[in-house]
């Protein structure tokens, strides 16, 4: 079998047959994508994951990414790859990939954004037109400033700041629109088990 983006074949590896399927169809490096993954889950059940591939527009490139998230009994495995310009590292273009290993108590916020069309019409268990799906642990967080005011409309003095502050150490917003209603599914699927697994006992 050969990959979508370089030469090679797909070893068996300790990932379940399901999310190397996912990998796969993504068709982005995925014998890469699975040998982190791989590293990275360290032989624990994966009881539950997410697949989505990307592509940004920068200037007048296009990059692909792919973002998995995999759910173990006590970790959320967060993997990241993306492709990279030559630089420094390497004289000719190359790909990184990128995972980090969450402990599950630690995460402190899990964030779902439902976006749906005709909300009058919405009947129970509907897949939504989108999903935002947002999971903060404490390493990215995000501080929105504005100048603070009074109800005195000709009141000049400083009031100084005023803002919030959010956990925000990954989101991934799917649309039906874009990738699929069987892509949102998947991700109302991970959010919801993502929820119950960082629920306090």
């Amino acid at each position: 079998m050969r990959e979508r983006h370089g030469v090679g074949p797909q070893r068996s590896l300790g990932l379940p047959h399901d999310l190397r399927s996912q990998v796969e169809r993504a068709g982005y490096y995925p014998a890469l994508v699975c040998d982190v993954l791989d590293v990275a889950v360290a032989g624990e059940e994966v009881r539950s994951s997410l697949v989505y591939p990307e592509t940004t527009f920068d200037r007048d490139e296009v990059r692909r990414h792919v973002t998995v998230l995999a759910l173990t009994p006590t970790r959320l495995i967060v993997a990241h790859a993306d492709d990279h310009e030559p630089d420094a590292l390497s004289p000719e273009p190359y790909a990184a990939a990128t995972t980090e290993a969450v402990a599950l108590r630690q995460v402190r916020s899990v964030v779902l954004t439902h976006a749906v069309t005709r909300p009058e019409e919405h009947r129970p268990g509907a897949t939504p037109r989108e999903l935002t799906l947002t999971i903060g642990w404490g390493s990215l967080n995000r501080i929105d400033l504005e100048p603070a005011g009074c109800s005195d409309p000709d009141c000049e003095a400083d009031h100084g700041y005023t803002g919030t502050a959010a956990l925000e150490d990954i989101t991934l917003r799917i649309s039906a629109d874009a990738e699929g209603a069987d892509a949102v599914r998947d991700a109302v699927a991970f959010a919801r088990a993502v929820s119950a697994a960082t629920a306090p006992a």
